[in-house]
């Protein structure tokens, strides 16, 4: 039997949604649908089905189960939208960011289950920020000293991040550099390799022979919307993560390719003139953050938990931070009934403005994102295991349950034909729906963080205990 969820959800509700949303707990299929919405994880804009479902012994013909959403609640079966975005659906985004911290920290810790060994933790591994160059300067909160505008801003300061001059700062070179920064990545790790090779006197393919080089990289924007990227950066012996790297492969060496790579002209993009934008050349920022990666801790904060759940945090989110909205615009009207802030919107303007003149960038179809067109989160081959397959682990538990659950778990699966008829028929919740599907969100967020904090307690007496 599913638990009913608290009629009463915060904040209080306007009184068409409360009338709605009595209707819906008070039917009698209420305890189904909030079944479906729990193994939805709460989502918050579900994907509607109707059709059925037919498993069937080959050999006679024997119906072993039929399900058809004719007896659900509005005869329709809902599933998760699945979008990473926090803004979009919180409950779907943390599943998505569950999935990123496994991923990341199994390639720092390893993981038996995904075949990553935990020798892994005997690798030299670090985390590093590489960051975006300098379009004029903003508001901000120095260390020392005061904002350049002469003001001690509040940490929540909404000027934080826009431009001290408007009418000087360089927008345009802002959003190319966003819609470049997947190239820059791909010829920093190009470098990269050739620096290591270098440093052990070694050639590219010599030393693709004895090293490997894997990663787990996510993208944030800064306040300023200029993208930056987090990466965990592990070398390997040449069957990847399975095989330790030679023993002149050290943290400080890798620690020193990483800025070499960083700093060399080979590590730039260029991009042409056009009209009234003159050529670029873009490299990374000179502020380049790189710090060893520690199994449990030695007094610093760049921990295996604490790097896997900073990444994790940043793959649900995009460029909402700065103000802009969370899908593509049509039309820059959009901007004024949202009230996006007057440096973000200065950005999307940008990005129409640019987009005719680099018509293969696609620069207005991702204004939204302030022109980056990128992958926000991604891994090298060999890293750690994929999102996919731990995608497949979930749908595999839950094929598992409900082949218990109909009584199929004794047959062999060639034994069995499936037969299936499914239609979109919509997404969404209604008003009041939505006010119990948030509720029921927050309940099962509370008992995820609440087993997260004892899987961290036990991680940290084991790493004490060690």
């Amino acid at each position: 039997m599913a638990h009913r969820a608290s009629p009463v959800p915060e904040p209080l509700l306007d009184p068409t949604t409360l009338g709605d949303l009595l209707r819906v707990a008070s039917a009698s299929d209420y305890a189904r649908w909030e079944d479906q919405i729990r193994r939805t994880g709460g989502c918050a804009d579900p994907i509607h089905l109707t059709g059925w479902a037919l498993h069937k012994d080959k050999t006679t013909g024997e119906t072993l189960h039929h399900y058809t959403t004719a007896g659900e609640p509005g005869g329709r079966l809902r599933l998760a939208c699945g979008n990473r975005r926090a803004s979009r659906c919180p409950s779907c985004a943390w599943t998505y960011a569950g999935d990123t911290y496994h991923l990341i920290r199994a390639g720092l810790a390893g993981d038996d289950r995904r075949d990553i060994p935990a020798t892994v933790r005997e690798h030299p591994r670090v985390f590093a920020t590489l960051t975006a160059p300098s379009f004029g300067p903003v508001h901000n909160r120095p260390d020392r000293g005061v904002c350049r505008c002469g003001a001690q801003h509040a940490p929540d300061a909404s000027e934080l991040g826009t431009a001290l001059d408007p009418a000087t700062y360089d927008y345009a070179g802002a959003v190319l550099f966003n819609n470049h920064a997947g190239q820059l990545w791909q010829r920093f790790t190009t470098r990269l390799r050739r620096e290591l090779a270098a440093r052990a006197g070694l050639s590219r393919r010599e030393l693709a022979d004895r090293l490997r080089v894997s990663y787990g990289k996510v993208a944030e924007f800064q306040k300023r919307g200029a993208l930056h990227f987090h990466a965990v950066v592990r070398l390997d012996g040449p069957e990847g993560a399975e095989s330790s790297p030679p023993a002149w492969a050290t943290v400080d060496l890798l620690t020193d390719a990483i800025r070499a790579a960083a700093a060399h002209s080979y590590t730039s993009v260029s991009v042409p003139a056009a009209e009234s934008q003159p050529a670029r050349s873009f490299r990374w920022g000179t502020q380049l953050d790189v710090r060893p990666v520690k199994a449990f801790g030695d007094g610093s904060d760049i921990t295996e938990q604490a790097v896997a759940s900073y990444v994790a945090k940043y793959a649900t989110k995009a460029a909402e931070n700065t103000g802009t909205l969370d899908r593509r615009i049509g039309e820059l009207a959009e901007l004024d009934r949202h009230g996006v802030p007057d440096h973000t919107r200065r950005l999307i303007t940008a990005c129409r403005d640019l987009d005719p003149l680099y018509p293969d960038r696609r620069l207005w179809a991702w204004a939204h994102m302030l022109g980056f067109r990128g992958h926000f989160s991604s891994k090298s081959r060999g890293y750690s295991t994929t999102l996919g397959a731990l995608r497949q682990a979930r749908a595999d538990y839950r094929a598992a349950q409900d082949a218990a659950a109909f009584r199929l778990d004794d047959r062999e699966p060639e034994t069995a034909l499936v037969l299936t008829d499914w239609q979109y028929a919509g997404h969404g919740h209604t008003p009041g729906e939505s006010a119990l599907a948030a509720t029921i969100a927050r309940d099962l967020q509370l008992n995820r963080e609440t087993a997260r904090e004892a899987l961290r307690d036990q991680l940290a007496q084991e790493g004490a205990a060690a």
